[in-house]
């Protein structure tokens, strides 16, 4: 699990937005796949659903990720 610093001066959500992009610039998360659920990422962090979607949320509005109604959030290809 990779943690967070709660008692940090940066919102969570933009401590895993970083973390993900930080992954998606790894190569971790490939250009037309998936990022992990939110789910996934409210067990991994240990955050509520609405601090995973704001996290979420920053990465499309960075212009990283687009989300597909139903079938999930996709890394933008090259």
């Amino acid at each position: 699990m990779t943690s967070v610093d709660l008692l940090g001066p940066d919102p969570i959500y933009q401590q895993i937005a970083a973390v993900i992009r930080e992954r998606i610039d790894a190569g971790q998360y490939e250009p037309n796949r998936p990022i992990p659920s939110e789910t996934a990422l409210c067990d991994e962090f240990e955050v509520s659903r609405k601090t995973a979607r704001e996290a979420v949320r920053a990465l499309r509005e960075a212009g990283l990720v687009r989300t597909v109604r139903g079938k999930g959030t996709y890394v933008l290809g090259d």
